[in-house]
């Protein structure tokens, strides 16, 4: 008897463990606030970010990402990498020069985008925008470019509500 007790501690031990190692480097979640990325995602949804993504990579252009701030935790979506011109002009968003296409937007999104820029994306930060152009809150107008270090993990999947589950990219 005292060693099956004994065989259950250990693997409750084990799984405690695994499990805060997994929320700690791995997965963890975050609440989507407000409407700034509608209509990729919606305000009360919740998804699951991958916090060892970018010890292995770099951001990349369209990445919906999680931004920490000693305030409060943003997503947004990567638009300009470092070194990149990015500019807004006749609601058509320009990264070094070239249009862009915007699949994940819809075309009320794209009119309500205003002119911006051009700016100079510096080594080591990250120009980022809300999908919800009219009203987000992002790199335009508040948050100021992202640091490297702030970003802490790629959106991968829509886990609440339950019938919204799905993958972010």
């Amino acid at each position: 008897m005292a060693k099956e007790i004994w065989e259950w501690t250990k693997a409750i031990i084990i799984a405690i463990i695994l499990a805060f190692i997994i929320r700690s480097f791995i997965f963890a979640t975050s609440v989507v606030e407000g409407a700034s990325m509608h209509p990729t995602l919606e305000n009360g949804e919740r998804v699951v970010f991958n916090k060892a993504i970018y010890y292995l990579s770099e951001p990349d252009r369209g990445d919906i990402v999680i931004i920490q701030r000693p305030s409060k935790n943003y997503v947004k979506r990567v638009i300009g990498l470092p070194n990149d011109v990015v500019e807004v002009k006749n609601h058509s968003l320009y990264i070094n020069s070239q249009k862009q296409t915007q699949s994940y937007l819809d075309e009320e999104a794209i009119k309500s985008t205003s002119d911006f820029g051009p700016i100079t994306v510096p080594e080591g930060e990250y120009f980022v925008m809300g999908d919800n152009r009219s009203i987000s809150k992002d790199s335009r107008n508040g948050l100021g470019l992202i640091k490297e270090d702030e970003i802490i993990g790629r959106s991968e999947l829509i886990i609440y509500p339950f019938d919204e589950f799905s993958l972010t990219r």
